[in-house]
């Protein structure tokens, strides 16, 4: 009884052939035009898709070495005045309003410096990230190079920073003392100092280790010296400073940052 019953059932659906014999037939125009619809309505799918994973990646972290001055660009971007902060060992999180108080908000989250703790909250927060605000201190980067460098190259071949192509500002802070370097110097050193990293990572043996999480990238173009434009996503340099010798609201220089906000917000 129910071989019967599944038989009367297949004899109510058209056969692949007649599906087939009726398109034939059907006007070549009509055609055209259901097949630019269809193409139409999945890329208008798509593109919500996209524009929904964009969306909800409203975070933008903090990152550098160690007192390069995150978090009171962080004040200042939230507060105009000058505060006394400390080293933090912990993520702080804040929303920042572009522009003004009706405008589009994200969300700024200083990473810690220190480098047991600082890959620790990039793993935590990276996935919500809309870009990387990189903060260099322009005075100290003669000495802190090689530090600075490590840092950015495991943020330029993480996995998920690639994948999103996350753009990057590179906040030379600090600009109000003599002895800072310029934002063209300090691009054309961590050039260098880059291009030297990638030379020697890859000679280097890879890690038997597989439990490792995070996916090591090739930076840049094989073959050619290392510099900024051949990566996938967006990396700008602006000098800055958010400390000023006498410690005042007006003295602070930030403009470059707010405007970088106001375009990724």
């Amino acid at each position: 009884m129910s071989v019967k019953q599944e038989t009367v059932g297949t004899q109510g659906l058209p056969s692949m052939e007649t599906v087939r014999q009726v398109l034939l037939e059907q006007d070549p125009t009509v055609l055209s035009v259901v097949v630019a619809l269809v193409v139409v309505l999945i890329s208008l799918l798509l593109w919500k898709l996209l524009k929904r994973s964009r969306t909800s990646r409203r975070t933008v972290l903090l990152l550098g070495v160690c007192d390069s001055g995150k978090t009171l660009i962080l004040s200042r971007l939230l507060t105009g005045k000058y505060k006394m902060t400390q080293m933090s060992i912990s993520a702080l999180s804040a929303t920042y309003r572009v522009k003004s108080d009706k405008g589009p908000s994200l969300t700024l989250v200083d990473i810690p410096g220190y480098e047991s703790l600082r890959l620790h909250f990039l793993e935590q927060y990276k996935a919500a990230a809309r870009g990387l605000l990189f903060v260099v201190d322009s005075s100290a980067f003669q000495r802190e190079v090689k530090e600075v460098a490590e840092l950015l190259y495991q943020l330029l071949t993480d996995g998920a920073v690639l994948e999103n192509t996350l753009p990057v500002l590179i906040a030379c802070n600090k600009q109000d003392i003599s002895m800072a370097k310029s934002a063209k110097l300090i691009q054309q050193q961590l050039e260098k100092e880059l291009n030297t990293l990638r030379v020697t990572r890859s000679a280097a043996p890879s890690t038997l280790d597989s439990s490792s999480s995070s996916t090591i990238h090739q930076l840049g173009k094989k073959g050619k010296d290392f510099d900024f434009s051949q990566l996938p996503m967006k990396v700008e340099f602006v000098e800055c400073s958010a400390w000023d010798s006498k410690k005042e609201e007006s003295d602070a220089n930030l403009s470059s940052i707010e405007d970088w906000l106001a375009r990724l917000a």
